[in-house]
């Protein structure tokens, strides 16, 4: 990751990637070329060059001590064929252009959408002290800084917040398009509740975009699902979902987050998403929730974890994807 990736969030914090809270810089005050040759980024590489863990990569060396796939080895089997010692700046961006988002998921918090900003002033938990937080300050200066290497990169992930209710990522694909860098991979984590935001349509931006991946962030099918995420509509989920039918160049797949709120009814919803045509059997992006703890599956009282493993049992098997099941043998790996 230190060789190929730029993680964007935090008031405008460059990281390693976005669990790993390795900062390198800021992107607000510091030029490219500051951050991806400085001395924070190469200590890094010159740690992980000697095989070094570090301590700091918790969520990836828990993931894959329980038995789930860490963004680590997604990353190797991406981009894993890339020489390293050619690579002058990032292929592969993670841009969080702010906090903003339209819902307040019970397993979110205030750094990750605006709309919880109430709730964490009640609980003490504020990640400041205004609603919304931006990572970064000044759109045009930061294409100013980093657009050229943006044009160069081979895919950019955008997630939030809540991209598609946020201008700067409407900015960001005009800039693509207009400078007709349309080939490149845009990567989505998003709550697929706006396909219309202010003057955008971006159903109208998209077409022409080479390669579109959306990863609905939805959890559960009806009720469920719009209790787990305040702001989520089931109905809406599945009129957008139709809506997209008509654009070969957008693959779509539910990216569910696995917690104490929806673990016993993965199985259910995963099977109805698959009979309904909603997705093919192998786009299914399985996310387990580690924070906050008290959702966090391995929490769960032993009776209930023995129940869940005897329902995945018998559901495995008739799973289509291999990586599906493979993805929901990870969750009872990281439930014990």
């Amino acid at each position: 990751m230190p060789w190929i990736h730029l993680h964007v969030g935090d008031k405008g914090t460059a990281k390693a990637c976005c669990v790993g809270n390795i900062p390198f810089g800021d992107v607000n005050t510091q030029s490219l070329d500051e951050i991806w040759n400085g001395d924070a980024i190469n200590k890094t590489r010159s740690q992980f060059l000697k095989e070094i863990p570090d301590k700091r990569c918790f969520v990836c060396i828990n993931r894959e001590k329980g038995g789930a796939k860490s963004i680590r080895q997604e990353t190797f089997e991406k981009f894993g064929h890339i020489d390293i010692t050619r690579v002058e700046s990032p292929i592969y961006f993670d841009l969080r252009f702010s906090n903003v988002c339209n819902f307040k998921c019970k397993t979110c918090w205030h750094g990750a959408s605006s709309k919880w900003f109430e709730e964490a002033k009640r609980l003490g938990t504020t990640a400041a002290p205004q609603a919304i937080i931006k990572n970064i300050a000044d759109f045009d200066l930061f294409i100013k800084n980093y657009g050229e290497a943006i044009l160069g990169a081979k895919e950019i992930y955008l997630a939030g917040g809540e991209p598609l209710v946020t201008e700067e990522h409407y900015y960001l694909l005009e800039f693509l398009i207009r400078n007709n860098k349309t080939d490149i991979r845009l990567r989505y984590n998003t709550n697929f509740s706006k396909l219309k935001f202010k003057k955008w349509d971006v159903l109208k931006l998209w077409k022409n975009f080479e390669r579109i991946e959306l990863m609905a962030s939805v959890d559960d099918l009806g009720e469920n699902g719009e209790d787990i995420r305040e702001g989520f509509d089931w109905e809406q989920f599945l009129v957008n979902r139709e809506k997209i039918r008509a654009y070969p160049n957008i693959h779509f797949k539910v990216s569910p987050t696995i917690s104490t709120l929806n673990v016993e009814q993965i199985p259910h919803f995963y099977t109805f998403l698959v009979k309904n045509e909603l997705i093919k059997p192998q786009d299914f992006y399985i996310n387990i929730l580690e924070r906050p703890y008290q959702f966090n599956i391995k929490k769960l009282p032993q009776e209930l974890k023995l129940s869940i493993e005897n329902i995945y049992t018998g559901f495995i098997p008739e799973i289509e994807s291999n990586s599906v099941a493979n993805d929901f043998r990870s969750i009872l790996s990281f439930m014990v």
